[in-house]
Order: C-alpha cells, then structure tokens, then sequence
C-alpha cells in the first residue's frame, strides 16, 4: 500500500512539475513575445503544442478561411471539466430553453476573441500568454470557468498585414511616424479575404468566418464574451463599461456587471500606471458587432482597444512623446483578458443565475412578425439567415392580423396564410428576433457608432407586419423542389425575374453560353402572366445538340420552374420576335479597385460577383485605369471612394467616348462626386440654405453632437420606383433604402429617375440628422444617363452595403446584365 502510496504521489509531482515547466510562448517560438509578429500558422502550432501537452486544454478546429487557414477554438478549464465539457456545455443551454434539460449549470463560460482585424495584431500575440498564464499561474480560476479562446477570428487579414510589415520594416524598427513601416498600404490588414469588415458581421453571417464562428458560439452561449481590438496610437486603452446608446433590451445586470469588469482591469491598470478610458465613444446598438451580437443572446459583451492598429508595428512614437511597443500592447490585453476569467471566476454563481433571467421574453412588445410571403426564393433566403441563428419560424393560420404596417408605418391589418412566416419571440432568441425584427431602434443618443437601422423585412424587402399579440402558427414545412424535365421541343422556355436567385440562374447561362433574352414589357402565354424582365430562353437562338440537356441541368442546379411554350405568339404583350424582347450578352465587366476606392465597397462587389452571382470580373488597380483599353469591356463598376486624382479631365473623356460606344459605366456612393456638376454630366448635387445661425458661436463642447444634424447614418426612407425601366425589373413601386449619407443629388434633368425620393419622404427608420434629412426629399436614389448608345448608372444609395441589404441586389444584376445588352460592340 505504501509503494503505491509513492508511485501515486511521484507521479502527481512529476504532473505538477511538467505543467509548470510548459514552455511559455517565447520559449516554444524562439523568441520574446512583441520582438516580432507571429505568423498565423506558428500561432496554431503553439495552441496544438499546448492541447497536445496539457490534459486541461482541447483544441477544436471549426473552419477555413477563403484561404485556407485553419480556424480554432481552444477550451481552457480543470481536467475534470475538460472531461465532461459536453455535460456543462448542454447544462448551460438548458438555461436558456434551447435543449431540454432540469439541470443547472454552475460553471462560469467566458469566450475571448481576437484578432477580428487583421492589423490589429497585438491581440494575437497576447491570446498566446493568456492561454499560458491561464495553464500555469490561474489554474485555480479554471475549476469553476470555462474559457474558450479563439486565438485568431481573421488569419487572412492578419498575415496580409504582417507579411507586408516584415517586408517593409527597418532593422531595428524605426518608431518615427513617417517611417513606411506605419503607412499599412491599401487595402490594409484589417479586412478578410473579400475586405469584409468581420466585425460588422455576427448578425449578417455573409462571410465564411462568421459562419463557421457563428455555429459554434450558438452550441456554447457563453455568459461573457470580449472581443479584442486595437484603435489608434493615441489613444490608450478603453474598456467597459461601454457608451450610450445601450439598446433598451440590455438588462440593468448586463449593464451593471460591465461596470464591475471595468473597475477590476482598472486595478490593475492602476497598479502599473497605465492610462485607459471608459464610457466613451463605444455603443452597444448596432447587432452586428462582437460585443452586441453576444450581448443580445444574453453574454456580457464587450469590446477591449488597446492603442496600436496597423499605424504601430512593433514599436511607435506616439504624439505624446511615448514609445508604444508591441510588447506592451500584447501585456495590456493579456492584463485585461486574465483580468475576465478572474472577475468570471469570483461570480461564477451570479452570472449563470442572471444569465438564465435573460431568456424571459415575456415582457417584449411584439409578440409575433409576419412576413408575407410573395416571393419563394427571399422567403428561402431570410429562412437561411434565421436558421444560422436558430432562430424558430412558423407558418401563421389563414386569418386576419392587426399590428404596425411595415410599409405604411401605420398600425393596419394584414391577411395571412400557411404559405407566409411569422417569427415569435417567446422562444430562446426573442430578445434577438426583437433586435432584427424591431421597425425602428430605440435611440438614446444620436452619437452612435455605426448604422442606426437595419431592420430585416426593409433589408428582405418583405410586406410585414409586427403584432402585438402572438399569432396563430403551426410547423413551418419547406416545400420541395421538384426536378425538371424541359420539353425538347419546345419553341421556348420562360423564367422569372425578381430574385437574385433568378440573376444567379442568367449568369450560369451565360457562362454555359446560352443565350438568353428579356421581355421589356410584361406578357401573357400558356395561361400565365409573366412581368417585365422575364427570361425567354429561344431554341432559336441556340442551335446546338448540347443545348436542352445544359439547359434542363442548370435549372435543376438552380431550382428555377421553367415554362415552356411551343410558340412565340402571346396572348397579350409582345411577341418574342419584338424589339422589345433583347438578347442578354456574355458581359465582360471590369471593377475598378486600389487607392482611392474604398476596399470595403470593392470588397462587396467583388464577393457580390464572385460567391453569389458566380460571374467573372476583372478587377483593375485604380493606378493603371488611365492607361487600359476600355473597349475590351462592357461594363465598368466604380466602387464607393474618392477619384479626383484618378478621373482626371483625360480619363473622364475617355470613359464619355467608351460609354458613347455602348459601355455600360455605374458609379456608387461617393465615386458620384467624380461626376456632380461637371459639364456632360447630368447628376448635380442638391443644396439648401445655409444656416443663418453663426456656427462659430456654438459651444466647443457642443460642436460634436452639432454635426451629427448633417449626418444619415444609416437609416431608412421609402423610395418610388419606376419599374417600368430595366433598371427596377423585379420590383414593385417602392424600395425601403438604406441611406449611409447626408448627401443628396437633385432629380435628373437630361435622363431616367429610376429610383426617386418624393416630396413627402421622411425616414422610417433610424436616425437621420435634421438638415440632412431635409435634402432628401425631392432627390434621387438610382438614376440612368443615356450617352449615345451606353450609359451611366448613378446609384447614390450602395445596393450592396455589408451584402445585408438583400433586397437591393437586383438592381445591381439589372444594371450589368439589362442595360445596353444587346448594343453591338
């Protein structure tokens, strides 16, 4: 009994004794933490190194970037947790009625996350010495918490940003601010592979990352997540409690233990003399965050900025005279992270009992959201959405609903049916469906952060209603696609048009090289009505053996519902052989991006192209646009950014004569100011009054949230459409748009107002600044120029903002595909 006595005991020595000899990170990489940036797949290799060694730490791979970098998360707790991680983990949701379990957890969960921006690589390195000082020195926290760390959200972004450093950086590093080693060129680090801003996107889930993250933060729901940023260099350090506007479901607990947070890393801080600030400059509103996203599923959220960003490399001289240091910036999150698991550890019992508390959604004031459904492929679209959430949806009982009109901003009543969607919010998520459902955000402050309105049947573009009193549904059940079997010998086949599904479907066509037509005006054949932009397939024009079977696979991979017909006589509107039925071209498009442009608007393009429609485009530097031969495309997009240096009078001529040739030339957001009232430009900006009030009597201290009045960010107004010009094919008479700035562009005098905000506009949602807001009436929102046989589409609201705002895509396939199609080239 003794010898076993001693066996056991040597071997619990030599456990302890290993544990602690674990190599730090400097040890494991050869080389002190802050000398140098890690590489993302050293990065991996420590974590595994740690997972491998350690029986208290799993690593889980849980994705790929587009460039095929390894996503992990890595779970941090006592053996004995590690050993039945799956139990707590199923304990923890059955507090929030998403399994069905009487057990109640009593461990704390704390999910870190870092590097969301690739340049703003200090949180990196610091996840490597929390992981090390959580396994070695704060073991004791670990028995009761849970940590899952994520040691690196975007590894595209971030090996961008330090494979450029290292290239360019002086031997030893030069801390000047001139230096090149802090002027991070375009795009930066910051966004993923497609130059989407990752953390505007937890909500939208658009972007691979979020996604694959999305999946397994919605298995765990942990009750303290922190998102770990850099801001510039001259600011120090900020950490929670947050600013105002808190969006009003965040519970006074949510509130009042971010607070508690704040003044436990602020001992420290204290401590080591280190500068921070809190309660400034950011909110907690806008859902699609890393701090708010988990914040509305019930976590305490928040954002930690250390000074830094891309400016800082491995050691700068901020305007204070102080030199920031990479080391210093990976201690100070490693501070604040540690600082976390503590303050989770000591209140492991509370925040399971109030996280438990948020789930009560009996208090809400919309019981229900019901969206008609009148369009199969956005309904599919929106159900995809919910489902990455699990979000539950039902089918409403055919009956007569009353509540707030989407549409009219009235309190109205709505007939709804099986084949619609209702959304309730007594369900584990109610307080997030609130959130994206909700018709207008409650607003505290007008000095916000970000976009003040997104609200998801204006972003779907679904006729809603939302209820006050929950509606009567039973088990939503997906109708199945049933697969086509075309007619061989038919005359022609004839598609929908209004999803951009359907413009998904075209481009497959296209580059199956089918050539397919559009009607301009609506007809009737076969017994069906079909609307204008409607797709006519002819065999006509596609006079191969290949032809049926290509065809009759593509519809099938699309799930499109093909008429087909055995003539090309109507039985009202025009006949397929009119002028008015067009040949759609194989368009050859070219995307201007580089300095100047804004990376995130050619980011959207190009993710638009590339992962949705599947179509080719040739991106070119904005340094090589006056110098390529423009008659090799038909369309050339011009992402949102600022072009004076680059549409000179030269090359503004030169893209007048292509366009006169039939090129078809779309300017979006900002790159309209390349073209405000210059001579042969139709588009003119639109002025008021200035304010007789002397500005410069107002207040310093009120400058600020004086501004904010000829601001938009982000909020909604009803637009007219006129849907009888291709441009708005697939639409109705009205578009709820997503208007991002203060700057409005009168009415086109010499072209077509497509798009237009009328003399009664007024926001519907979110905040618009009140003498911004008094240009939009009487302004355009998409117009066309015609220029000999091409034109120019000005699109003063961006369609595909953050690829959101699902229900403007189509405008953006109408413009490429419809407009000047069929011009000979």
């Amino acid at each position: 009994m003794k010898i076993k006595l001693l066996i056991l005991t040597a071997l619990l020595t030599i456990t302890s004794i290993f544990s602690q000899t674990i190599k730090s990170p400097s040890e494991f990489l050869g080389y002190e933490i802050g000398a140098r940036f890690t590489r993302h797949h050293k990065v991996v290799d420590y974590f595994k190194y740690v997972s491998n060694t350690l029986s208290n730490v799993k690593l889980e791979k849980y994705g790929e970037t587009n460039e095929n970098r390894p996503l992990y998360v890595s779970y941090v707790s006592s053996e004995e947790n590690i050993n039945n991680l799956e139990n707590i983990r199923k304990e923890n949701l059955s507090q929030t009625g998403i399994i069905t379990d009487n057990s109640n957890n009593k461990k704390a969960i704390v999910w870190l996350s870092y590097n969301v921006h690739g340049n703003e690589a200090s949180s990196t390195e610091a996840a490597m010495l929390t992981l090390y000082e959580l396994v070695t020195n704060k073991k004791d926290w670990l028995e009761n918490t849970v940590v899952i760390l994520d040691p690196c959200i975007n590894p595209d972004g971030r090996d961008r940003y330090v494979n450029w450093y290292n290239q360019v950086k002086s031997t030893p590093y030069n801390v000047d601010q001139d230096a090149k080693e802090h002027a991070e060129p375009w795009p930066s680090g910051r966004p993923n592979h497609y130059l989407f801003d990752l953390n505007r996107d937890w909500a939208w889930v658009t972007q691979v990352e979020s996604a694959q993250r999305i999946a397994v933060y919605n298995k765990w729901m942990p009750h303290i997540h922190v998102d770990f940023h850099e801001q510039y260099i001259n600011n120090p350090y900020y950490f929670a409690p947050a600013a105002e506007p808190f969006h009003e479901i965040i519970s006074d607990w949510q509130r009042s233990f971010q607070t508690e947070i704040g003044k436990n890393h602020a001992k420290y801080f204290d401590k080591e003399g280190w500068l921070y600030f809190t309660k400034e400059s950011f909110d907690l509103l806008y859902p699609s965050y890393g701090d708010t996203y988990p914040t509305y599923m019930g976590a305490i959220g928040m954002t930690y900025e250390q000074a830094g960003h891309g400016m800082a490399g491995l050691g700068i001289n901020t305007d204070e005279g102080e030199i920031l240091t990479l080391k210093d910036r990976a201690i100070h999150h490693m501070t604040t992270g540690l600082s976390t698991v503590e303050i989770a550890s000591e209140n492991a019992e509370k925040l399971n009992i109030e996280f438990k508390k948020f789930f009560d959604n009996s208090n809400l004031n919309y019981k229900s959201y019901v969206l008609k459904n009148e369009n199969d492929d956005k309904m599919n679209r929106l159900k995809k959405l919910l489902d990455a959430h699990e979000i539950r949806y039902e089918s409403p009982k055919k009956s007569t609903i009353k509540g707030y009109n989407y549409n009219t901003q009235k309190e109205s009543k709505l007939n709804v049916s099986e084949t619609d969607l209702v959304i309730h919010t007594n369900q584990p998520k109610g307080k997030m469906v609130k959130v994206l459902f909700e018709p207008n955000a409650k607003l505290a402050d007008s000095l916000t952060y970000d976009i003040t309105a997104w609200s998801l049947p204006y972003a779907h573009g679904f006729n809603a209603v939302a209820s006050k009193s929950k509606v009567s549904s039973s088990k939503n059940n997906n109708i199945n696609f049933k697969i086509n079997s075309i007619n061989k010998s038919a005359y022609a086949y004839i598609s929908k048009w209004n999803s951009l599904d359907d413009a998904t479907f075209l481009a497959d066509l296209l580059q199956n090289n089918i050539v397919p037509r559009f009607s301009e005006k609506a007809f009737s054949i076969a017994n069906k009505n079909f609307e204008s932009g409607s797709l006519i397939i002819l065999r006509n024009d596609n006079r191969n053996k290949e032809f049926v079977s290509k065809l009759n696979k593509i519809t099938n991979k699309h799930q499109r519902n093909l008429t087909s017909v055995t003539t090309g006589f109507v039985s009202s509107g025009v006949d397929f052989g009119s002028y008015s039925v067009k040949p759609i071209n194989k368009q050859k498009i070219a995307v201007l991006s580089g300095k100047g442009t804004s990376s995130l608007s050619f980011g959207e393009i190009w993710h638009f192209f590339e992962t949705q429609l599947k179509y080719p485009i040739t991106n070119i530097n904005s340094d090589d646009f006056g110098s390529i031969d423009y008659s090799k495309y038909d369309v050339i997009l011009l992402p949102n950014g600022s072009y004076s240096s680059i549409l000179n009078k030269n090359v503004l001529e030169k893209l007048k004569k292509w366009t006169r040739s039939g090129g078809t030339l779309i300017a979006i957001g900002n790159a309209l100011n390349s073209f405000a009232d210059r001579k042969g430009f139709s588009i003119k900006k639109k002025k008021i009054e200035k304010d007789s009030t002397q500005s410069n009597l107002t207040p310093y201290a009120d400058r600020k949230r004086k501004s904010v009045a000829n601001l938009i960010t982000g909020s909604v107004f009803k637009s007219t459409l006129d849907n009888s010009h291709p441009l708005a094919f697939g639409y109705g008479k009205a578009y709820f748009s997503l208007k991002l700035s203060g700057t409005s562009y009168n009415y086109l005098k010499d072209g077509y107002n497509v798009g237009y905000f009328n003399k009664e506009t007024k926001n519907v949602s979110g905040y618009a600044g009140s003498k911004a807001v008094k240009k939009v009436p009487e302004s355009l929102l998409f117009g066309e120029q015609k220029i000999g046989s091409g034109s120019i589409i000005y699109m003063v609201d961006n369609p595909l903002f953050r690829s959101f705002w699902e229900n403007g895509k189509l405008f953006v396939a109408n413009a490429v595909f419809l407009l000047n199609s069929d011009t000979l080239k």
